[in-house]
């Protein structure tokens, strides 16, 4: 057995001791969206720090706990905070709680994310379905010796993001009356924000929004065959014409203004799946 089997396994008896409950769904909840965890009925609640080698998450608005549940009738679990490269974790860290969410018993991973725009037909508040993305992070969770009881050794990177998922988060919002948008998500290391040739850069090769998360536990989710809805929520716009200063204050005040059309979106995918 190969040491992250074995975390694995650790970190997952561990939870089975505080609750019975068989997740099928598990959600990550980004920068500003922790109460997107408001709609769960929680049956129970586990403290990262606690869990055997779970990280501890160090960034403002993220919580720390896994929350056990159901929404819409379905068994879920949540991350109330994710982790991040930039905190000084490694990528197999940060997609840790990803590999555990799978041993628990998910099939689908839904992920959300606070970003910035690029793209300048998008605005400030804006909905972003991911349906592709771009890792310019300088590495990748899955450097290092495989288990193949895991994932393949080259995972192919085909519907990344579910297509038929995808498909059906926008027949959800259009039933809700939330527009939405679509497009490709570029991850960089951060911590800090992109410079005006930054932003006009990551424009160029495609990108519509850039952030610090997510993509890394869209790999690894893609590794062991987990299904992947993700939604972005665009907290300011890195037009490099147009560039004004920005503050985290001003990011999570614009995640949290958006969170409710997200959360709504989010339970009635959930309730589809």
């Amino acid at each position: 057995m190969s040491d992250l089997k074995t975390m694995i396994d650790e970190a997952t008896k561990f939870i089975k001791t505080k609750t019975s409950l068989t997740p099928e769904i598990g959600i990550i909840l980004g920068t500003g969206l922790g109460s997107l965890a408001d709609g769960i009925e929680v049956a129970a609640k586990v403290e990262y720090g606690d869990i055997p080698h779970f990280p501890v998450s160090t960034v403002e608005s993220h919580a720390g706990r896994l929350l056990f549940g159901k929404l819409k009738g379905k068994n879920l679990v949540a991350m109330q905070g994710r982790f991040h490269y930039y905190e000084g974790y490694s990528l197999q860290q940060v997609t840790f709680p990803v590999r555990v969410m799978k041993a628990l018993g998910i099939k689908t991973l839904i992920v959300s994310n606070a970003c910035g725009g690029l793209n300048p037909q998008f605005n400030r508040g804006d909905i972003m379905l991911i349906t592709d993305h771009i890792n310019l992070l300088g590495y990748n969770p899955l450097i290092g010796r495989n288990d193949d009881s895991i994932g393949d050794r080259f995972p192919d990177m085909y519907n990344c993001y579910d297509k038929e998922l995808v498909k059906m988060a926008e027949n959800a919002a259009l039933d809700l009356k939330i527009p939405v948008r679509k497009g490709v998500y570029v991850a960089v290391a951060g911590p800090n924000l992109e410079t005006a040739a930054e932003y006009r850069f990551l424009r160029i090769i495609g990108a519509d929004v850039v952030g610090m998360s997510t993509v890394p536990e869209v790999i690894a989710a893609r590794h062991q065959q987990t299904k992947v809805l993700a939604f972005s929520i665009i907290t300011d716009m890195g037009l490099p014409d147009a560039l004004t200063a920005c503050s985290l204050e001003e990011i999570i005040a614009t995640a949290n203004k958006a969170e409710p059309k997200l959360r709504a979106l989010i339970a009635e995918c959930v309730g589809r799946m």
